[in-house]
């Protein structure tokens, strides 16, 4: 019997429209795979997504990014359903949504990361938290939204009011000069590390979705042991967080460094998902295809708290009141 899979893209995020391209790519290869593929389209509607989420699919594919889609809302709505959904549950995308929390369980498994805290939006525009450089970015945001370098002699803001929709507080950590290193991890294993070499100097929204110039060099051109400890740290990062299926662990590599120069950003656990996409890509590298790799999402989908039997889920109620 064929298995059906309901495909959720879009949600309310500032990832929506990057959610309802790319999600075009990953339904082609679910169907490519020789599933019955139903694409949702996600707002903040529950009685709308329950309604489509109706009759019941035996997997989700999340392909939703950002807010509400990577950070636990979305994973326990699906938990409370009993449908089985990709990626991480519901801890683990909290977690990797939190940087300050991410930071904090990085450090326990003795895994370097910035200098740096949280602080109040007031204390940092009084320049009271760091010298510069340094980077402010929002506690929970995905894909570098946000995000924004202050350099020496920068005579800017380092948060403008006007287009700051992030909360009282941010993450302001110290600027690592160097490479831009990036691990993805599939099932608990560490698939390769990329080096990504961004023309405007710093990986933002831009350079990751529209700057046709951004660099992926895959192997990264970096030392054997840089090289593995990234993917030692990665695993780390994964685990402790209590990761599943498919994440992206980012890195900065200050090379004057040494292996000391390596340093843990945050993790990702909702990473794009396209053949091009940095994680998907390392896994093409070591030999399954993308359709393969949807496929083995789809397969190796969980709900961590299955419904029972005899205790049928919402949808399942739904499906016997409109019948």
């Amino acid at each position: 019997m064929v298995k059906s899979v309901a495909l959720l893209v879009g949600g309310w995020s500032a990832e929506r429209e990057v959610s309802l391209e790319k999600g075009k790519i990953v339904e082609t290869a679910l169907i490519e795979a020789g599933y019955d593929v139903r694409r949702i389209e996600v707002s903040k509607n529950l009685p709308s997504l329950l309604g489509q989420l109706t009759p019941r699919p035996d997997v989700v594919f999340n392909n939703l990014h950002g807010r509400g889609g990577e950070d636990g809302i979305i994973q326990g709505v699906l938990e409370m359903l009993g449908i089985p959904y990709t990626h991480s549950g519901v801890l683990a995308s909290a977690i990797g949504m939190n940087k300050s929390i991410c930071r904090v369980l990085a450090e326990s498994v003795d895994v370097p990361v910035a200098k740096g805290c949280v602080a109040p939006i007031s204390e940092i525009l009084a320049g009271k938290i760091l010298p510069a450089p340094y980077v402010v970015k929002p506690v929970q945001e995905g894909s570098s939204v946000g995000v924004k370098i202050i350099r020496e002699q920068n005579n800017s803001l380092p948060v403008d009011l006007d287009d700051w929709a992030f909360g009282d507080e941010a993450l302001v950590e110290e600027y690592i000069p160097g490479k831009e290193l990036t691990v993805a991890v599939l099932d608990g294993k560490a698939q390769a590390v990329t080096e990504i070499i961004a023309q405007s100097g710093f990986f933002d929204y831009e350079a990751k979705y529209k700057d046709a110039r951004t660099e992926l060099v895959c192997p990264a051109k970096i030392p054997e042991d840089v090289y593995n400890k990234a993917l030692e740290y990665a695993e780390s990062v994964y685990k402790v967080c209590g990761c599943q299926g498919l994440a992206r662990c980012d890195f900065r590599f200050d090379d004057s460094k040494g292996l000391s120069g390596l340093c843990f950003l945050e993790i990702n656990t909702q990473p794009g998902c396209t053949p091009q996409s940095i994680g998907p890509s390392q896994v093409v590298y070591n030999g399954m295809s993308f359709s393969g790799l949807c496929a083995h999402l789809v397969e190796t989908a969980k709900c961590l708290d299955p419904v029972p039997a005899e205790h049928p889920s919402s949808t399942d109620a739904l499906d016997k009141k409109r019948a």
